[in-house]
Formats: C-alpha cells, structure tokens, sequence
C-alpha cells in the first residue's frame, strides 16, 4: 500500500465491517473521493487479502437477505446483483440460500398480502393486479399463476 493511502484502506475496512459489501459498491464509493484507479484497485486487492470483501459471501447475503426481509423474488435478486456486476456463478451460489418451499410459502404471503388490500371486485381484474404485483417483486409468471391458481 502507497504511503497515504492507509487513510482511505482504513476508511473502506470500516465500511465494509459495517455489512457485506460488492467490489461495485467499494469501487463506486472510492470513485465518488474521486481516488485514482490505480489507487482503487490496490485498496480493492488489500481488502480481498484481508477478508473484507468476497463476492461469494456478498451475493449469499444479498440474496437471503432481500428474499427474507423484503419478500423479493429471484427475477429482482439477480437483476439487481447484475446492476452490481457480481459474476453468474456466485448469483446462482448466493440464490442457493433460498429454500424451494420457503420460496413458494413467501409467495404466497406476498399474493395474500396484497390481495386484503386490493379493492377489486371483477375476479379476473383481481387476479390480473395481484400476478403484476408479484412479477413486480421478482416473481416469474409461471409460479405466480400457479400460486394464484392454487390459493384463490
């Protein structure tokens, strides 16, 4: 590590102590002090070196997480570690968290949940909003429909 940059090595060891961070996530903040690449990628190397960053441990987390806390659906989970460039294989890792019936149950919860909500009389219209709203959230059409088709 340079002489000077201990100060910004520092800085991202806090950061990413705080939770489970992406290279994307690091790379972008680094880029906002507006820190030279070359300067970025050393720091990058020294937190891989030292534990602090792993794309693996990060997809897995992300995933579990948004699936458990914010209901989504695998289509939102890998569109969003996409947007964060997290290599295919460590997607498919992280979304080998989600449990198959768990993943049924949730969207079931989901469906449920906004169907108290809806104020729709006309079955089709009803069953039409409630199917967008769970593609909305990540959901694919077949196991929505196949929820819906099951439930209501």
């Amino acid at each position: 590590m340079a002489p000077g940059h201990e100060f910004l090595l520092a800085k991202m060891q806090n950061y990413c102590s705080y939770q489970e961070r992406s290279f994307f996530d690091v790379k972008s903040k680094l880029i906002n002090w507006n820190v030279q690449e070359k300067v970025i990628d050393e720091i990058i190397n020294e937190l891989v070196k030292d534990n602090y960053l792993d794309e693996e441990r990060y997809a897995k987390a992300y995933a579990g997480g948004k699936f458990r806390i914010s209901k989504w659906g695998k289509n939102k989970i890998i569109n969003e570690l996409n947007k964060k460039q997290i290599p295919d294989i460590y997607i498919q890792i992280g979304l080998q968290e989600i449990d198959d019936v768990e993943y049924f149950n949730t969207l079931k919860e989901v469906i449920s949940k906004k169907d108290a909500t809806l104020n729709v009389s006309d079955p089709e219209k009803r069953m039409n909003r409630l199917a967008n709203y769970a593609v909305s959230k990540g959901y694919s059409r077949g196991i929505v429909w196949k929820v819906l088709n099951q439930t209501i």
